[in-house]
């Protein structure tokens, strides 16, 4: 289980004696202060062991089975839609035809096409998926996070998880997961965990969540979802949070200049309202050991990576963000959930086949690929598991269910069944676990829960099966609700 620091430690005294004066633990910082800081994060500079380490690509909205990773070409029209199979390098496998990167890549990953659970709401698919469990509480609320709510897999990651390097053990970007029609979902917080549990929130987005108006990926690949073309509003701004610090800075400037504050809103929001000294303290240390690393601030800024990097993995917020989630995992992070579109960017009511081609496809494709090869290339796939799933499927029937809003037809929600990847950490490519029927719409062999999903993430993290976690009461909950899904290695 991880290892917790006791006042005795260098570590957490290097950090303590930073953090005085002020009813909040935080006044100034001296020169003395600093030095000591940089001291105990002088560990940066070592080499680091490689991590068992895990990325969540989770893709908001819900992909459809059938025109991604489980096509039925041989099914009724009407269930078949516009998209052709294409070969992947592995014999007997196909996925559409518009992910040729991923195609060519078949030896690095492997398919579930058997997750299912009966959740066909935005709301709880995300909820379950996001928390890996089945069965949703009768305290839910829907667009309302609580701190009755069960935690996240990220938050539960973090918690179980070796801390390394002084880095927070889990992280999640570039936002929140918000529908500007609903609001923040829940399931993606820490809950009954506790507040001093939350993920890192990275807030890469320069926008209020109030004008989340856009689906897919800025520049080049955000769309109008309910035209069915190119956005008209493309001004967006992948702001990397800014890690910078100046020696001697007051409480007041610290909060202002202090950016990467916003980016862990939720933490300081909980902490905050419970006027909680040693929580707070904890926040500020994370953050303070993120500052004092430059190998951490150049993790962050990805938009200054050189021209073919950047090529490599798109120049978008989707290959910025997976970028960022590999330089994350090699400082020192152990789990990074990308939260890949919002305003239900997957959610192809309608419009589905042009949107899907035009904008979701080609950047995923590239940015999944890109970091498949990255990871290879530095000897860290091995080491790192990446999942890609969202809240559930589509029905394999194409309509249009609303007319009067989407010009062209698409697939409504479907809980029944979905199609996940996932890569490195021992998964053996060219695999395919569970299928569905001819029609793509139920599970025949093999199911798959989101237990079993969550229990993949947290076996490649090497979390014990016998490890609990607590809530705030000191009642004991075990992390693992089911087995790894099998046949993957």
């Amino acid at each position: 289980m991880k290892r917790r620091h006791t006042a005795s430690s260098p570590q957490y005294l290097s950090r303590r004696t930073a953090l005085q004066a002020g009813s909040l633990g935080l006044v100034g910082l001296s020169t003395a202060s600093v030095a000591q800081m940089r001291a105990g994060a002088a560990v940066s500079d070592t080499p680091l062991p490689k991590p068992k380490a895990v990325i969540y690509l989770f893709l908001t909205g819900g992909p459809s089975q059938h025109d991604t990773f489980d096509m039925k070409p041989d099914g009724p029209a009407e269930y078949k839609g516009e998209f052709n199979p294409i070969s992947t390098q592995t014999p007997g496998i196909q996925i559409c035809e518009h992910f040729p990167l991923l195609a060519k890549r078949s030896e690095k990953w492997a398919l579930v096409r058997s997750l299912t659970h009966k959740e066909n709401g935005h709301d709880k698919g995300t909820y379950v998926m996001l928390t890996g469990n089945t069965v949703v509480p009768p305290t839910f609320r829907s667009s309302k996070p609580q701190p009755s709510d069960l935690p996240s897999i990220a938050a539960i990651a973090g918690f179980a998880s070796e801390q390394r390097n002084n880095m927070p053990p889990s992280a999640i970007l570039p936002e929140r997961i918000y529908h500007s029609n609903t609001g923040v979902y829940p399931g993606q917080f820490a809950g009954m965990l506790g507040p001093q549990h939350e993920p890192c929130w990275l807030q890469c987005t320069d926008k209020p969540h109030a004008y989340h108006d856009y689906s897919g990926a800025f520049p080049k690949y955000l769309f109008n979802l309910h035209d069915g073309v190119a956005s008209d509003k493309d001004d967006w701004t992948f702001a990397v949070p800014h890690l910078t610090l100046q020696e001697g800075m007051l409480q007041s400037r610290f909060h202002d200049r202090l950016s990467l504050l916003k980016s862990i809103d939720e933490q300081r929001l909980h902490l905050e309202q419970a006027a909680d000294v040693s929580r707070y303290d904890q926040v500020c240390q994370r953050v303070l050991s993120l500052i004092m690393d430059p190998k951490v601030r150049d993790a962050f800024d990805v938009k200054n990576a050189d021209e073919k990097t950047l090529e490599r993995y798109g120049n978008n917020s989707f290959g910025w963000s997976l970028l960022m989630a590999r330089r994350l995992i090699e400082t020192g992070v152990n789990m990074v959930q990308v939260n890949m579109g919002n305003f239900g960017s997957w959610d192809l009511h309608g419009n589905n086949f042009p949107l899907a081609k035009n904008f979701l496809f080609p950047p995923t494709d590239r940015a999944v690929s890109a970091l498949l090869d990255d990871l290879d290339e530095n000897g860290l796939l091995d080491s790192t598991l990446i999942v890609m799933a969202g809240e559930f499927g589509r029905t394999p029937r194409i309509w249009n269910v609303a007319p009067k809003i989407y010009k062209r037809p698409g697939r409504d929600h479907w809980a029944p069944a979905q199609s996940i990847l996932l890569a490195g950490a021992g998964i053996r490519g060219g695999t395919v676990v569970g299928s569905t029927d001819r029609n793509g719409a139920y599970v025949e062999t093999d199911p798959q829960t989101p237990e079993n999903f969550a229990a993949t993430i947290y076996d490649a993290l090497g979390i014990p099966r016998n490890a609990k976690w607590h809530d705030i009461t000191n009642r004991p909950y075990h992390i693992y609700q089911a087995d790894p899904i099998r046949g993957l290695t």
